[in-house]
């Protein structure tokens, strides 16, 4: 497995491969945050909000990324779009719900506090129930990236001519086991030290969480 390593490094560019399932990785991720965060915020804070949006979203949750792949190919190609898509798709209405959970849970005696010193709702919102929920929403974020790790390789399964998927692909018609499992401890590491790193961004970010 090591020699076989070895030559996917010297022989075949494998750090190009590595190199585009990040990207595609931190793409559909940070797209789905980017979207999933504020809608969170917004059902968390405001029923109203979540009696529209929760029936909606809690459907989309229980439906499988990889369903999604064969429909992303005909309307999206096979190239970058589609891969970023199955990601997203993947992560986004879980974030969705875990953000509303977190930030409906805002402590009510901080609430009712602000309200008694004059706050608005979109002052409550703004100054008491997102520095609270701060803490646990980027703790759901880095739990949620360790999903979208398992969502690019099975993006990268199908019409792709890069990425760790597509060498684990290729590795298979080969009956090249050493290089598949290379390439199974290779998204394994990449994802345990993002999973470090955003432990360590976390505690400097939100120092006040740990005391």
């Amino acid at each position: 497995m090591v020699r076989e390593g070895w030559l996917l490094f010297v022989e075949f560019n494998f750090i190009h491969d590595i190199g585009m399932t990040v990207w595609r990785v931190m793409g559909g991720f940070i797209l789905a945050a980017v979207i999933a965060v504020p809608l969170g915020i917004m059902m968390g804070a405001h029923k109203g909000v979540e009696a529209f949006l929760e029936p909606f979203v809690s459907f989309c949750r229980y439906l499988p990324a990889s369903a999604f792949i064969p429909l992303l190919i005909l309307w999206a190609g096979i190239g970058e779009l589609q891969k970023i898509l199955v990601i997203f798709i993947g992560s986004v209405f879980q974030i969705i719900l875990m953000v509303a959970v977190t930030v409906g849970a805002a402590r009510r005696d901080l609430v009712e506090a602000a309200y008694t010193l004059g706050a608005s709702p979109q002052g409550i919102v703004r100054r008491v129930l997102i520095p609270g929920a701060a803490p646990e929403i980027a703790e759901t974020l880095r739990l949620v990236l360790g999903w979208a790790w398992t969502y690019v390789i099975v993006a990268e399964l199908i019409g792709s001519s890069s990425g760790i998927g597509h060498m684990i692909t290729d590795s298979q018609a080969l009956l090249n086991t050493g290089q598949i499992i290379f390439g199974i401890i290779v998204i394994g590491l990449i994802g345990l030290i993002s999973d470090f790193a955003f432990k360590a961004f976390n505690r400097r970010l939100f120092v006040w969480s740990s005391l």
